[in-house]
């Protein structure tokens, strides 16, 4: 099930927790955000210091902690890390990448330390398409193989989908994918310039607003959950057409964004704002995560929905939109920038 959102003031802790607990991975794919490598960094976050970072994640009581990378089962001691952070009360999700390692995994062990959900990637709605972004021939079925494992063991399920303009004529493909899999939740990702994605990759604005308007149509017929994951203005999309339709949107919309109830460690113990968006405000081997979060006036003005600049500062739809502030940032160096990506024109 998907934690709720009722009673949580984001100004005092985040709905989501995203920590790069590794930047070791065995694939090689196109647009990755942490510019993945085989091995591990020497500098990355100890097993104390990681028990200690869990402790300090359990203080801020987000309603879920999302354990990615690389590939988190590069690390040796991710089971002991999944069931400290269970034994803490903390929901926790796993993404890891579709690898051998993964399928060799017993799935019923991940769940009793404590993973209730799994994220796993479909960036091509084909093996060809799927296996050539990803850079490893084979991840295609090593994703419907590790998708199906994570559902047999009680898992909930969640698929994520980078949209690129080489992907854009696959949408549908798509939703005939997800309706064989069956998954509780389709997050179809903006790709933002950041780490390997390049801008030569990017969609227009023009081309993301038919994509929104396309997923907002089918998702009222399907059984699973779509969401979006630096597509802030797929909600904007789904309020103007439930107006439209004089009913209310298909599912709740969370306000989240970069630093708006969002809060990513890096493998070093960076504290940022998300994945995307590489401003760091502090680290947590110093740095008291709460405190950061809470107090850090990079994330007090990420929160504030007035500090917006340009269309999106003038937007009526900004308190629960706002925008990509890591594509903002990517593509202008200006993290409060209008989302480039949004065609959207303010009344």
């Amino acid at each position: 099930m998907r934690p709720s959102f009722e009673n949580i003031d984001l100004n005092e802790r985040p709905f989501l927790v995203f920590w790069e607990v590794t930047r070791a991975c065995a694939l090689a794919c196109k647009h990755c955000r942490a510019t993945a490598q085989p091995h591990a960094d020497p500098q990355e976050l100890s097993t104390e210091e990681a028990l200690k970072l869990i402790d300090a994640i359990a203080v801020l009581r987000p309603p879920m902690l999302v354990l990615t990378g690389g590939d988190p089962m590069m690390r040796r001691d991710i089971f002991d890390l999944i069931r400290h952070a269970a034994g803490k009360g903390l929901r926790v999700a796993l993404s890891p990448a579709a690898t051998a390692r993964l399928i060799h995994t017993d799935f019923m062990k991940l769940k009793e330390a404590g993973v209730q959900s799994m994220s796993l990637s479909l960036d091509g709605a084909t093996q060809e398409t799927h296996d050539a972004f990803r850079g490893v021939p084979d991840t295609y079925v090593r994703t419907l193989q590790a998708a199906r494992m994570a559902q047999e063991a009680g898992m909930h399920l969640q698929i994520n989908t980078t949209i690129t303009r080489s992907t854009l004529g696959e949408v549908d493909a798509f939703l005939e994918l997800m309706k064989e899999l069956k998954p509780s939740m389709w997050s179809v990702f903006l790709l933002v310039p950041t780490g390997r994605a390049s801008l030569d990759e990017l969609p227009s604005a023009e081309e993301v607003e038919a994509v929104w308007h396309r997923l907002e149509e089918l998702s009222v017929d399907v059984e699973f959950g779509v969401k979006t994951t630096e597509g802030h203005h797929y909600r904007r999309v789904a309020l103007q057409e439930a107006k439209r339709k004089g009913a209310k949107p298909a599912r709740h919309a969370v306000p989240t964004r970069d630093g708006k109830g969002i809060v990513f460690i890096s493998h070093t113990g960076e504290i940022q704002p998300s994945g995307f968006l590489p401003m760091t405000a502090g680290n947590v081997r110093q740095d008291e995560l709460a405190e950061v979060y809470r107090s850090h006036p990079l994330f007090v003005k990420l929160r504030d929905d007035d500090a917006l600049e340009g269309k999106c500062g003038r937007c009526e739809y900004r308190r629960i939109c706002g925008g990509s502030r890591a594509r903002a940032y990517g593509m202008t160096g200006n993290a409060f920038a209008s989302d480039p990506l949004c065609s959207y024109q303010p009344r």
